[in-house]
């Protein structure tokens, strides 16, 4: 016979009401009769009937997650997965599933999202980036659905829970670590300049080259949407400059092992030829070779703290809406050295 809600209550010696509470994580009851009443629920196997829940409280229990791009370039991501296992790992603590918002285009993409809204089929949503012309923002706002953006939200969109980095600050200690080696001549690639977290870390490049009184040469500037050619093209470009760079700041951890893989055919080794410090710290950074000096912008906390906010915001919904900025540290491995200990081939 199935255990019921009264006979946890019976067993735990509290009212079948603090039970259905605990059951719903009410902030109403406290940490201790909490842990105790989930614990007799365990003991006993008590399990819980979403489905009935789900009616009863007119609400899906779950939480969309609106990718940057089309699916297959989101499987590509260093970003992607930890990200992921970050807003996972707090919806696990609350009984929130995730449905991934995908599509082959940014077009499917917002139909996938209207879809899922206009069905009931999400409680919020959590978008992944921050970009100009989008259309899934206003979107949501129009809708009334609480979302949270990872990423600063570009102009005009003020009023918007958000979570994400300094990526402007961050950029601007990357170059800086590069310059404290004696680099001088420092090249850029990015990622999509369409992008918020493109246009901040590259502006934080900007004010480290200008701070320091040294040279942004428009020929050391490469952005692109990730593509294995055109990263090995960009850095051929690079490379084959008469005056070329000693050292690249790379904004993405997969660019960066492209442009390992391409400086590696060109007969040029990390970092005794040219120095590399990339972004993300993801595992790639770790299994590189040789490993890569990058910045962790704690992809994890990234996605849990936007999971966090999102929850509040469906719970209790507030007019006052919040930014969270996580820090960032470089972590340094191998790809970097002092410019003076740096070789030179010409080509």
């Amino acid at each position: 016979m199935a255990v019921t809600i009264k006979d946890v209550a019976k067993k735990a010696n509290v009212a079948p009401s603090t039970v259905s509470r605990v059951i719903s994580d009410s902030p109403k009851i406290s940490e201790k009769t909490k842990r105790k009443v989930r614990k007799v629920m365990e003991e006993m196997g008590y399990h819980i009937n979403l489905n009935a829940r789900v009616l009863v409280q007119q609400s899906s229990k779950t939480i969309g997650i609106v990718m940057k791009n089309s699916t297959s370039e989101s499987l590509n991501s260093s970003f992607l997965p930890e990200v992921v296992q970050g807003i996972s790992a707090l919806c696990r603590k609350h009984d929130y599933s995730i449905s991934l918002i995908t599509g082959d285009s940014e077009d499917d993409i917002y139909k996938d999202a209207v879809q899922k809204v206009r069905g009931k089929r999400v409680d919020g949503m959590i978008i992944l980036y921050s970009k100009e012309d989008d259309k899934v923002v206003p979107y949501l706002m129009e809708s009334g659905i609480p979302f949270v953006v990872l990423g600063k939200p570009v102009a005009g969109f003020n009023k918007i829970t958000f979570v994400d980095n300094d990526n402007i600050h961050a950029a601007r200690e990357a170059t800086e670590y590069l310059i404290n080696l004696g680099h001088e001549k420092i090249a850029f690639i990015g990622d999509d300049s369409e992008y918020e977290v493109a246009k901040a870390r590259f502006e934080g490049f900007n004010q480290a080259m200008i701070s320091n009184g040294l040279a942004i040469h428009e020929s050391y500037i490469k952005f692109f949407r990730f593509n294995p050619e055109y990263g090995k093209k960009a850095t051929r470009e690079l490379i084959n400059l008469e005056d070329r760079p000693t050292a690249i700041v790379i904004t993405d951890d997969l660019d960066a092992l492209i442009v390992l893989s391409a400086i590696r055919d060109m007969d040029l080794r990390i970092p005794d030829d040219i120095s590399i410090i990339s972004f993300n710290n993801s595992v790639i950074s770790r299994i590189a070779s040789p490993p890569l000096t990058s910045v962790d912008i704690q992809i994890y906390e990234l996605g849990y703290e936007s999971a966090r906010c999102l929850i509040e915001e469906i719970k209790e919904p507030s007019k006052v809406k919040k930014s969270v900025i996580i820090p960032t540290v470089i972590e340094e491995r191998e790809s970097c050295k002092p410019v003076n200990q740096t070789k030179y081939k010409h080509y």
